[in-house]
């Protein structure tokens, strides 16, 4: 642990650790002490969902291939993923969070912002906070958390990677800059390999060397987010903690360790988020009016359509429809590569019972249609290493960074 109090903010970053090899580990402890690898099968052309610190030692990491991942560590255990027990874990875990303040937003299955400003009369102070939540955790779940306590969420996030796992480190207002200076420039949120590389070619190795980088020099390699991106080097950030609410929207991203080039890769992922949406929206018996699509390219550059539609949908091919529709006609890459891709739900209304039986989707058909052609895409083109999809409530335009 690093730093004391947090004063004026005090920004919480929960994060789990190994979230689906640790449950794995939990439900069967005989996997305790082993390498625990989570994933599709190679043969499904699948990639690392979840790799256990044990097998981590051996170079595996999520988003690997997972051919790649037998080959680092054939000796590991690999489990197919179990994501109806991994959203059952996480909603205990949530409700822990969610008990120290309504200021709570969650950004996946196995991860959080809480703002605890001004909590210090019910519970103590951040630390404080930090620790009990800490404890709670592992009590009630049996799984472990890494936090990180900052004046902002940008900090708070770097913070909790910092101790991993079971780790609490804190970063002061005061002493922000120095905190974070010395680690490596990839270790930003936000800046992928292939930026990493970028700055690195310019002598920008640590975080330090961007905080300290002539501006103008910065602009000429780098472009529009230079200033953006120095001012996070500083440890600079006032984005707020965004609630969402009552669902007023659902969403599913997908950020590509290896990007997309091809309209067919593209719109495989369109259609498997479109479907995992269209499910989350007959559980919870909604119709949505609005279908927004996000498309960040490889240089950052980030666009968010939206489409208003006369009939609501609630079907993942009503949904996909309408994200193709604004990808072709509202979307110009130009040949650039995509990084990241989202389909979002909004302008929700509750269905009439009748309505729903009219889209039953059904998932299994639905599972068995995007795993084939995903994998007749991914054998012409190697495009794998799917690194993270979440779904999330009640969240509009950009949010966070890669």
């Amino acid at each position: 642990m690093t730093g004391g109090p947090v004063s004026p903010r005090a920004i919480l970053h929960v994060d789990m650790d190994a979230f689906f090899a640790s449950v794995e580990v939990l439900d069967n402890p005989s996997l305790q002490g082993k390498a625990v690898i989570v994933g599709a099968p190679p043969e499904k052309h699948g990639v690392v969902a979840a790799a256990s610190y044990e097998a981590r030692k051996f170079g595996v990491h999520s988003a690997m291939p997972m051919a790649r991942a037998v080959k680092l560590c054939p000796h590991g255990v690999f489990i197919h993923p179990h994501h109806h027990r991994y959203g059952e874990m996480s909603g205990k875990v949530m409700d822990i969070l969610r008990s120290y303040t309504p200021l709570m937003e969650q950004v996946s299955v196995d991860e959080a912002y809480l703002d605890v400003t001004g909590c210090d009369a019910l519970f103590g102070d951040a630390v404080t906070i930090a620790k009990t939540i800490k404890e709670r955790v592992r009590k009630e779940t049996g799984l472990t958390c890494s936090i990180g306590v900052a004046p902002n969420r940008y900090l708070a996030k770097i913070a909790s990677d910092m101790q991993k796992p079971d780790g609490l480190t804190v970063i002061t207002g005061d002493k922000k800059a120095e905190a974070i200076a010395p680690l490596p420039v990839d270790k930003m949120p936000g800046v992928g390999p292939v930026t990493a590389k970028r700055l690195n070619s310019i002598g920008i190795k640590t975080i330090g060397d961007l905080a300290r980088y002539p501006p103008g020099r910065l602009k000429e390699a780098y472009g529009d987010g230079a200033e953006g991106l120095q001012g996070l080097a500083r440890g600079e950030d006032d984005s707020p903690i965004e609630t969402g609410g009552d669902a007023k929207s659902i969403s599913r991203e997908e950020t590509f360790e290896v990007f997309l080039k091809d309209q067919a890769s593209i719109k495989a992922s369109l259609q498997e988020m479109a479907d995992d949406v269209a499910e989350q929206l007959r559980e919870e018996g909604f119709m949505a009016r609005t279908v927004t699509l996000k498309v960040r390219d490889e240089k950052f550059q980030t666009l968010t359509r939206s489409l208003t539609m006369r009939e609501m949908v609630a079907t993942g091919d009503g949904i996909y429809a309408a994200a193709l529709k604004l990808l072709s006609e509202k979307v110009e890459l130009r040949g650039r590569a995509v990084r990241l891709l989202g389909v979002g739900a909004s302008g929700l209304e509750k269905g009439r019972k009748d309505q729903m039986q009219l889209f039953p989707d059904k998932s299994a058909d639905k599972k068995r249609r995007v795993a084939e052609t995903l994998d007749q895409i991914r054998k012409k083109h190697g495009q794998e290493a799917v690194l993270r999809g979440t779904v999330m409530r009640g969240r509009k335009g950009e949010k966070g960074r890669d």
